[in-house]
C-alpha cells in the first residue's frame, strides 16, 4: 500500500516500528491462547490482570498499518486540530495522527497522547523526537482516568486502543467532542465481550453519537457525534 504520508523519515521510522510489532505478534497470541486454555476466558472476559501487564511491558502493541493509516486520512478529512488518543504505548499510532495535525496546517494543534507504562511513555518520546514531530504531541503520562479530565478545548478526533479503560476514556473525552467529531476505537469485533458497556454508552442517544462497525481485521469501530 503506497503511503499518503509523503514523509521519508517517518516513514522509515514507521517501517521500523510495524516491523517490530510484527515480530511480536505471534509471541502475544501464543501467551492470550495460553492464557485462554487457563482460565476458559478470553482476554476481554479476563480483564487486565497482573500476568498481562507484565507481560505487555515491553510490547508495541501498535495499531496495524492499515487502521493506523485510516485514521491519519480522516484526522486530515476532518483538519483535526486537537486530537486525543487512549493507549499510546510505544507511539506508533500517534505519529500518524501527529503527521495528520501538522499536515492540516495547524501549527497550534495538539496529539494528546496517555500511557500508563513509563518505560513505553519514555519510548514514545523518543520517538516522537526522531520523526520530528513532538511539538504537536502533548504526552500524558498515569492513569488515563486522571490525565483525560480536562482536553484542553474542543476534540476533533479521538482514537481508543485500550480496551480495558475505553468506557472510562469514553465517558472523560466525550462531552468535548465537537459536532461531526470522529471516534474510532479498535478490536471492537475480536473484544466484543469487553466491549458490551462501551457499546451501550455509544448506543444511549442521549450520548449523541452513531457508530457502525467497519470490516477491518477484528473490528473497527467508527463513531460520529453528533447534534
Amino acid at each position: 500500500m503506497t503511503s499518503p504520508l509523503h514523509d521519508p523519515v517517518l516513514e522509515k521510522l514507521l517501517d521500523r516500528l510495524h516491523a517490530q510489532s510484527d515480530e511480536q505478534a505471534g509471541e502475544m497470541s501464543a501467551f492470550l491462547a495460553e492464557q485462554r486454555r487457563e482460565s476458559g476466558q478470553d482476554r476481554s472476559q479476563r480483564g487486565f490482570d497482573d500476568n498481562l501487564r507484565q507481560f505487555l511491558g515491553d510490547k508495541l502493541v501498535a495499531l496495524d498499518r492499515d487502521k493506523a493509516t485510516f485514521c491519519y486520512q480522516l484526522c486530515r478529512a476532518l483538519g483535526a486540530r486537537r486530537v486525543v488518543e487512549a493507549g499510546t504505548s510505544h507511539g506508533v499510532s500517534t505519529l500518524y495522527l501527529a503527521a495528520a495535525v501538522r499536515d492540516n496546517g495547524h501549527d497550534d494543534g495538539v496529539v494528546i497522547a496517555t500511557e500508563y507504562e513509563p518505560a513505553k511513555a519514555g519510548i514514545a518520546r523518543a520517538n516522537f523526537e526522531e520523526a520530528g514531530l513532538a511539538r504537536w504531541i502533548e504526552l500524558r503520562e498515569g492513569d488515563l482516568r486522571e490525565t483525560l479530565v480536562d482536553c484542553g478545548g474542543p476534540v476533533d478526533f479521538l482514537l481508543v486502543d485500550i480496551w480495558h479503560v475505553a468506557l472510562d476514556a469514553l465517558e472523560l473525552v466525550t462531552p468535548a467532542l465537537r459536532p461531526d467529531a470522529a471516534i474510532i476505537t479498535d478490536n471492537t469485533i475480536s473484544a466484543a465481550k469487553g466491549y458490551q458497556p462501551y457499546f451501550e454508552f455509544l448506543n444511549d442517544p442521549a450520548n449523541k453519537l452513531r457508530t457502525m462497525t467497519l470490516p477491518f481485521a477484528g473490528g473497527l469501530e467508527f463513531t460520529v457525534r453528533v447534534d
